[in-house]
């Protein structure tokens, strides 16, 4: 059903996560990233208000992400039906997968990243993630999308990937990315990673364009003179 990678650029210090579903429009439930603070996945049969809650501990509480992480859990009903992975601005992870997680499940911690997923066709899926991660040169963002590339190269889920996401804070309250892929019939995965390389070439742009809108760069549509 699902399949994620969070993780974090210890020469940016950016903070991201990339996720994949068979359902509908994963971006919009699952991924939370916060500047400074950290990112989560809460995926299988998701609580969303596991995201800003975990992040909320790691920030105002100053707690580490397994104490986070099991603070939020306690606070929630139905945890042994949840999936989620921390990790937080040192690096630092979490992870944890209920009892009743879908089909095959698995999670692996590797260097300041967390991969996990359900419904996998097989727990190799996810155990490629890691390397492929950790290996990979780049922006976060194309190490994180190569983890992605390994797992559906190792099998991915049990059926079908439709949708997939990528998040990524930088240094503003804001994400630095924010793309969705909220449906496509086949590779979403490959489709959001089409999506990534136009958007990096205008996303310092757009951060320009909100910190100081007269050196904001013209794209020559109409009304942006």
């Amino acid at each position: 059903m699902t399949f994620s990678i969070v993780g974090r650029c210890d020469k940016t210090g950016q903070l991201g996560i990339a996720i994949s579903s068979s359902s509908i429009a994963v971006g919009a439930r699952c991924p939370w990233v916060r500047a400074g603070v950290g990112a989560v996945a809460t995926q299988n049969v998701t609580l969303p208000a596991l995201g800003s809650q975990i992040l909320d501990q790691l920030q105002q509480a100053r707690l580490d992400p397994a104490a986070a992480l099991e603070r939020a859990l306690a606070a929630n009903e139905w945890s042994e039906y949840r999936q989620v992975t921390v990790i937080d601005a040192q690096g630092r992870t979490a992870f944890f997968s209920g009892r009743e997680a879908l089909g095959t499940y698995h999670a692996v911690a590797g260097n300041q990243c967390v991969a996990a997923g359900n419904m996998l066709a097989g727990i190799h899926v996810i155990e490629a993630m890691i390397p492929a991660f950790e290996n990979a040169t780049g922006a976060l963002a194309d190490r994180l999308l190569a983890a992605m590339h390994a797992a559906m190269a190792a099998g991915g889920e049990a059926g079908p990937v439709h949708s997939a996401a990528l998040k990524i804070a930088g240094e503003m309250s804001w994400p630095l990315v924010d793309l969705r892929v909220d449906w496509a019939d086949d590779d979403p995965i490959g489709k959001l990673d089409t999506l990534w390389q136009a958007y990096r070439l205008q996303m310092q742009d757009y951060v320009t364009r909100a910190l100081n809108p007269t050196a904001a760069p013209s794209y020559g549509v109409p009304g942006d003179e």
